[in-house]
């Protein structure tokens, strides 16, 4: 199927979620707590963002919002657990791109359509994925790393989150930008990929800016290039590979909050002033941008096309470059 009418599917099928009948009054809801799932165990960078959220809208909503971590699969257990959930606004999803973007297009066995079981309720937060080195290396640049490896092709250690993580395929189309390969080092999670890095054990990362802004202001590891369109708020100083001449590398992050299909739009609409509020509050905002992350709250209907958009985007790059688990 061609991508222009794939696109028009996914929207009308978004569109379809968003306008589903009532189930009950929005009056009603919240009654009982509410149950935000994140894909990751306690601790990361997705749960600070979960926890700081739920706190806020405990306030402004009337009811606990409580943490469920699901972790493993690339975030596919969290997701068909929230997708067969009763549709009621009680079960939300707080997801990376991973879990409805790219886990969806590396497997044909998931349980679960990103694009046809969830409901949209808004993008949360943006955050930008970055290469650094450690301080030590004679590099500082994503230009001056291409070089090195264009003389030593295949043999640079060059890790990641995991196989078929954003930031691997930032490295993906890190390489392909600049006709170079690199010899990739997958882990499970940033943690291990970071002890290995300042251990000496690879030469390069990328990861979510979050996992690596303490390091980067510490001076233990150098930032050598964002991959994004524009520079990051967090790290206004460190140039995008785009930047650098490294074309087709904008590579984002992105957590963004979903509830299953047939959500009463009522609840939604009521979900979605919350946590527009708790993105607004000056408080809230500092911690997250303090942390790394930069708040990016969106129209329901505009994460529905983002999310649309980076499911095709995302599932060429897969196929182009043969990612598998």
């Amino acid at each position: 199927m061609a991508i222009p009418q794939r696109l028009a599917n996914i929207a009308a099928a978004l569109a379809l979620c968003l306008g589903s009948a009532s189930i009950a009054p929005a009056q009603d809801f919240p009654s009982r707590p509410i149950r935000v799932v994140i894909a990751f165990p306690p601790g990361g960078p997705t749960d600070f963002v979960g926890r700081l959220l739920a706190d806020k809208m405990k306030a402004l909503i009337g009811q606990s919002v409580i943490i469920e971590n699901k972790a493993g699969a690339n975030g596919a257990i969290g997701a068909d657990y929230v997708a067969k959930a009763e549709p009621d606004g009680h079960t939300l999803f707080l997801t990376t791109t991973g879990a409805v973007a790219i886990t969806p297009n590396m497997r044909s066995d998931l349980p679960y359509d990103p694009l046809r079981d969830f409901a949209p309720v808004t993008l949360v937060v943006r955050n930008t994925t970055i290469g650094v080195v450690r301080a030590d290396l004679p590099i500082d640049s994503a230009r001056e790393l291409a070089a090195m490896a264009k003389q030593k092709p295949g043999e640079i250690p060059f890790g990641s989150t995991g196989v078929g993580s954003m930031p691997h395929l930032a490295l993906e189309l890190y390489q392909a930008a600049g006709q170079v390969k690199f010899l990739h080092v997958p882990y499970r999670g940033a943690a291990p990929a970071l002890t290995d890095l300042l251990g000496g054990q690879i030469a390069a990362l990328f990861a979510d800016a979050p996992a690596l802004l303490s390091q980067i202001q510490s001076g233990k590891l150098k930032a050598i290039g964002a991959a994004s369109n524009q520079r990051t708020e967090v790290l206004p100083n460190v140039p995008t590979l785009l930047e650098q001449g490294f074309p087709d590398t904008h590579a984002d992050n992105w957590y963004g909050l979903l509830a299953p299909a047939r959500t009463p739009t009522p609840v939604l609409k009521k979900l979605h002033g919350a946590v527009i509020a708790a993105l607004n509050d000056p408080g809230i905002r500092r911690k997250l941008v303090e942390s790394g992350a930069v708040p990016a709250p969106t129209s329901p209907e505009e994460f529905g096309r983002l999310l649309a958009a980076e499911f095709v985007r995302w599932g060429r790059v897969v196929r182009d470059k043969n990612i598998k688990e």
